[in-house]
């Protein structure tokens, strides 16, 4: 098993322990795709729930440009709904979980067709 599926088994495992939801495995292997090297990167594989700057990037990057929505209050609504299943004081959270999650969340699946 490569490093890449190791750590779809470690997100799996998050997403079903932490966040009490039971993974869709083929669109969390196409979101920890999409998340690219980020993910062998220690501080970029994850999401700083407590940092403003850092909700701002998910929110630009991930739910405006990779998924296509349109700015508003929702967007930020959305990720804090987020942080918050993941448990604001999990120290790791990991990003391709929190994408994982705002793309069910928007149910926005098809974009990773």
């Amino acid at each position: 098993m490569g490093k890449r599926d190791e750590l779809i088994e470690l997100y799996a495992s998050d997403l079903s322990k932490k966040c009490g939801m039971t993974p869709d495995m083929d669109l969390l292997k196409k979101v920890t795709i999409g998340c690219g090297p980020s993910i062998y990167d220690a501080d970029a594989s994850t999401v700083a729930g407590s940092q403003q700057s850092e909700l701002e990037t998910v929110k630009n990057s991930f739910l405006m440009k990779k998924l296509g929505l349109a700015d508003g209050p929702e967007l930020m609504e959305a990720i804090n709904s987020v942080i918050e299943t993941y448990g604001r004081s999990e120290r790791n959270k990991y990003r391709a979980v929190v994408y994982y999650m705002l793309t069910k969340h928007f149910r926005k699946e098809s974009v990773y067709g």
